[in-house]
């Protein structure tokens, strides 16, 4: 075989090794000698049928270098739930900056799932919907029976205590709402409802007539219009209420006092997700930016939780007031 043989031998294995996509006929192959019987320089010219090959080939091969490597790089988006105690565009306003934040410092992203009341917000959760959830102490309990959800962090500077309230000029005691309509955010509140209404119960020993207006604030405006008699709520959501609101409202009666909402994962989230999202909370919450935005939650102190800080809720028998929807 000569050399002008193994150079187009060469060509046909190239051209082989590209799918057969190029052919031979392609090339016009021009030589120039020097030395006889030995090539200086082999000029390979392209026909217009080649280039156009050639240019096929490659946007293929841009293309699924492409797709390969977005797809490597495809950034996980986990699902996040928060109970409705405020109106939905409020509960926006809070959480998003915080998990905007939370997707700069793991590189997750982070979608708030909706839910329009308490009662739909439980079904969301029984039926695992949510990646992540903030909670009340109840449902963690619930959350945890029914998906195995367990709890990550939760505010470590301060407890949650159910509070009853009244107008701020009502002269009236605890025993005087017997036969009276009080307003609760949803059956199964936990503070502002299945606490209080256990107390008033096994404690004060009076009937009234229970309202359900769907979340907290709607407690608070409902008493200070003389819309009921009193409400049930909890003392870190009157905390963030109007100032003009908490004006008008005393509070009469508080609850025993527990752990307060923790944010739980669901254990279909890999360990080393939910670890990596709890230590960059908590180096978060550290800052100054961190806290003036965890304090609207409202969060004191955040702080890692466990399933045992909500076990003692287990003692007070609520499965006698919890309604399901």
């Amino acid at each position: 075989m000569d050399q002008k043989d193994i150079v187009q031998f060469s060509l046909r294995t190239l051209i082989h090794q590209r799918g057969g996509m190029l052919t031979s006929e392609g090339w016009r192959q021009q030589f120039r000698m020097k030395q006889p019987g030995k090539i200086n320089i082999l000029v390979c010219t392209p026909s217009s049928e080649l280039i156009r090959n050639i240019l096929v080939l490659f946007l293929l091969t841009v293309t699924s270098y492409t797709f390969t490597n977005c797809h490597a790089e495809e950034i996980k988006t986990y699902s996040v739930g928060i109970v409705p105690q405020f109106e939905t565009n409020r509960i926006y306003a809070i959480w998003t900056p915080i998990l905007d934040e939370l997707s700069k410092r793991t590189g997750y992203n982070f979608e708030i799932i909706g839910s329009p009341s308490i009662p739909e917000f439980e079904k969301q959760f029984a039926a695992g919907l949510f990646d992540f959830a903030y909670m009340n102490p109840y449902h963690m309990l619930l959350a945890h029976n029914k998906q195995g959800y367990v709890p990550l962090l939760r505010d470590v500077g301060s407890n949650l205590h159910g509070i009853l309230v009244v107008k701020k000029d009502a002269v009236i005691s605890v025993e005087e709402l017997n036969g009276k309509e009080i307003a609760f955010p949803a059956p199964n509140a936990l503070g502002a409802s299945l606490m209080m209404r256990s107390d008033l119960d096994s404690i004060f020993k009076i009937s009234y007539r229970p309202k359900y207006v769907k979340s907290h604030s709607s407690v608070y405006l409902n008493v200070v219009l003389g819309l009921v008699d009193a409400g049930g709520g909890v003392q870190k959501s009157l905390q963030l209420q109007p100032q003009h609101i908490q004006d008008e409202l005393k509070v009469i009666y508080r609850t025993q006092e527990i752990s307060p909402h923790p944010l739980a994962v669901h254990p279909r989230v890999p360990s080393e997700v939910h670890e990596k999202i709890r230590q960059a909370m908590l180096e978060f919450s550290q800052t100054e930016k961190g806290m003036s935005m965890l304090n609207k939650v409202p969060v004191k102190k955040l702080g890692r939780a466990s399933y045992s800080d909500y076990e003692p809720l287990i003692e007070l028998k609520l499965e006698r007031y919890y309604i399901q929807e």
